[in-house]
């Protein structure tokens, strides 16, 4: 495991059982259950799932919510997040992704909780998920799925969150970032595979990363490339290998006008 990544885990541990103090998970799960309104749930019969979404005919933006990243620093401190949804879905984004770790990316369950006020697109918790804890949360928060990272979790565990995603009401993006990674996706029953192009040690980005990869993704499991994406010709291209959808976070909040950029994407 990188040593980025080990110590992201060993402070997103200290601060789950920080939370866990204060509010239960009994008190969570019980928000979580809540009728639509009260927790942010979609409400009886309205469809927010990511995987139909990304599974929309042509090729589907994840369009992101990103505050800051450890390797660039603020990225658009001004930019809010109500607004920042708002434009994404006028703009034709299909789903949408909030980053929610405090300590490395600034995130918030809080920028989570006003993207699904302000939103009716299936909303993804993207964050190093580790414990049944912040499935709950995720839930209680109003997400439709959760981001779950094979080099994170031993299978076992990743089966187990996974499971318990399923028990919350909620979906998973499984994300990997090589082909054992994938096999471990595959093996626990991912139908939604995230493709990360961006190397955890060196934190190079090179979309041969999921053009090499989605050659070994069966039939019926939907890829989702992660990271590098600035143009439409990288969609295009990556549309072409195969690709159902693209997460885009960084590229959108850095441009002057995120929902042209969208648009420019998408085209």
């Amino acid at each position: 495991m990188p040593e980025f990544l080990s110590q992201i885990l060993e402070t997103t541990r200290q601060d789950v059982d920080r939370r866990r103090q204060q509010r239960s998970l009994q008190d969570v799960m019980n928000a979580a259950a809540r009728p639509a309104g009260q927790s942010g749930g979609a409400p009886a019969g309205e469809s927010r799932s990511l995987l139909e979404a990304v599974r929309e005919p042509g090729i589907s933006l994840i369009a992101e919510y990103k505050r800051a990243s450890p390797s660039r620093g603020d990225i658009r401190p001004g930019l809010d997040v109500q607004a920042a949804v708002a434009a994404y879905e006028a703009a034709g984004a299909r789903a949408l992704s909030v980053l929610t770790e405090e300590r490395h990316f600034k995130g918030s369950l809080e920028d989570l909780r006003r993207a699904r006020a302000a939103s009716s697109l299936p909303l993804l918790r993207k964050d190093f998920i580790i414990d049944r804890y912040q499935i709950w949360e995720a839930a209680a928060a109003g997400a439709d799925a959760v981001l779950l990272i094979v080099a994170a979790l031993p299978a076992a565990e990743l089966a187990a969150l996974m499971a318990e995603a399923g028990r919350a009401g909620m979906e998973t993006l499984v994300e990997v970032h090589g082909r054992s990674e994938l096999e471990t996706a595959l093996e626990a029953g991912a139908p939604l595979v995230g493709i990360n192009n961006r190397n955890l040690k060196t934190f190079e980005v090179d979309l041969e990363t999921t053009l090499n990869l989605i050659e070994f993704v069966p039939h019926g499991v939907s890829v989702v490339s992660e990271s590098g994406i600035r143009s439409a010709a990288d969609v295009s291209r990556l549309s072409a290998a195969g690709v159902r959808a693209v997460l885009v976070g960084e590229t959108l909040m850095r441009s002057p006008d995120p929902a042209a950029k969208v648009r420019e994407l998408i085209s």
